[in-house]
């Protein structure tokens, strides 16, 4: 095919026109964009105690930056009541910062000193089953069988032991599931279990409650202090030198956690 020398050249000089075009419009929309602000991330519960907080430095904020909402955070972060048409009053405010302490504290502190309280105690009672192994019977089982607790003191605590080891076991996957479990589940199995943790925890808490005030009733009267639970406690119920050491129909260790386990740490 033959191309004329004038086509050619028309051809190389549109080509090279757009080149140049091109370029220069890069070049032009590079040298206007503006340069992007550094963005700082705030907790949403804090904007409001801004030092700068008033009426004159939210306008003076909105005249040198342009679109800064944070004036708009710190109003509906103040806790005041607005209007609302409805009967709930608390729709009023938008931002409700009930319960943010305690967000906060069960987050940091218990999530993780808990952690530490939790490994220690489960370290403690396997030291215990390696050093000392099983507790034996000092003289062979008899073949005789009394009744040590009646029926509805057998049924109260079987109800508490059930529903604290479901409360123990749904409280772990809800406060330190997100750690361990998410990661080898992933995030759908990991949602629809935490759900029905959270209904099993909703559910059972009252059904606990029941059981540790009606313990309480029953087992009172027999975990007051006696005259030998000082004996059992400076022996340490004959953990250490091996002998059996009296004691009523509870022992000092039974009232310890009778008193500091169930009853301060059931009622807290």
């Amino acid at each position: 095919m033959n191309v004329s020398f004038g086509s050619m050249l028309r051809t190389i000089l549109v080509v090279s026109s757009l080149a140049v075009s091109s370029f220069s419009f890069a070049q032009q929309g590079t040298a206007q964009s503006p340069t992007p602000q550094k963005v700082e991330s705030v907790n949403i519960m804090d904007v409001g105690r801004a030092p700068n907080a008033t009426s004159q430095a939210a306008i003076e904020a909105g005249n040198n930056q342009p679109g800064n909402n944070a004036p708009i955070w710190r109003a509906v972060n103040s806790e005041t009541v607005n209007y609302v048409s409805i009967p709930n009053k608390e729709a009023g405010v938008l931002i409700q910062k009930t319960g943010q302490e305690w967000r906060l504290i069960r987050n940091g502190v218990i999530t993780v000193y808990g952690a530490w309280l939790l490994t220690f105690a489960l370290c403690g009672v396997v030291a215990m089953y390696v050093l000392k192994g099983t507790i034996k019977l000092h003289e062979p089982m008899s073949g005789r069988k009394i009744q040590r607790f009646t029926l509805l003191e057998r049924i109260t605590h079987w109800t508490m032991a059930f529903t604290f080891v479901a409360l123990a076991f749904t409280g772990i996957m809800i406060l330190w599931g997100k750690y361990f479990l998410l990661p080898l589940t992933g995030p759908a199995f990991f949602g629809a279990f935490l759900l029905v943790c959270k209904n099993v925890h909703n559910f059972v808490g009252p059904a606990f409650t029941v059981s540790i005030v009606v313990f309480f009733l029953l087992f009172v009267r027999r975990n007051l202090p006696e005259k030998g639970d000082l004996d059992w406690a400076l022996g340490f119920g004959g953990l250490i030198s091996g002998k059996h050491i009296p004691a009523g129909f509870f022992n000092f260790g039974e009232k310890f956690w009778f008193w500091v386990g169930m009853v301060i740490l059931g009622s807290a």
